[in-house]
């Protein structure tokens, strides 16, 4: 999957309002609001994508596998508007305005982890829709034994996890709920990857 952008800036989502132009002016993130098949309808600030009106938005998730089935996951940061200190996925992030899906995921990777080199795998894109969201969510994995050095800031900490040790926590509030339904529909594809 990779987004298709407009010829020209896409337009501000909702149109700007006299009350709502100062708040734009202050954001400092943007992301492309998108229909499912990846076209780029317009922009808007991550308050606005988090607020509950729920336009359809991308973001990336990169799984970590070992050559021993042990995956790697990261706990959120306390700091974290969604799901904070619950295990999630190795990178997660969103798709800024302007970035291609495997931008997103080599700078989310690099933001979280210090984690540059190597090669992401497609494995699935799908919707996900939450009570205050509605994602386009581009999964990806990396097989590979990587010295990886998460960045603080961006999550609390990071460990390699036995299946065994998911499965048993699956369930008991350890992860989110995302990462819970997901490596539910990517088991399989990401062990065939050993």
């Amino acid at each position: 999957m990779e987004l298709i952008y407009p010829y020209d800036i896409a337009p501000i989502v909702p149109a700007p309002t006299a009350d709502t132009s100062v708040e734009r002016a202050a954001a400092s993130e943007w992301f492309p609001i998108v229909e499912p098949n990846g076209l780029v309808v317009g922009r808007s600030t991550r308050r606005y994508c988090h607020s509950g009106a729920k336009p359809l938005h991308p973001v990336i998730h990169i799984h970590i596998i070992d050559r021993f089935s042990r995956i790697y996951l990261q706990k959120r940061s306390m700091k974290k508007d969604i799901q904070p200190g619950k295990w999630d996925t190795a990178v997660g992030g969103h798709v800024s305005y302007g970035e291609g899906i495997i931008e997103a995921v080599y700078r989310e990777a690099s933001e979280e982890l210090g984690f540059i080199e190597f090669n992401p795998i497609h494995l699935e894109t799908y919707l996900f829709e939450s009570e205050i969201e509605k994602e386009m969510v581009n999964v990806f994995a990396a097989v590979g034994s990587f010295d990886l050095h998460p960045d603080l800031d961006e999550v609390d900490e990071g460990r390699w996890w036995e299946l065994a040790d998911i499965d048993a926590g699956i369930g008991q509030g350890i992860f989110t709920p995302n990462f819970e339904s997901e490596f539910h529909m990517i088991r399989k594809s990401l062990l065939a990857l050993l």
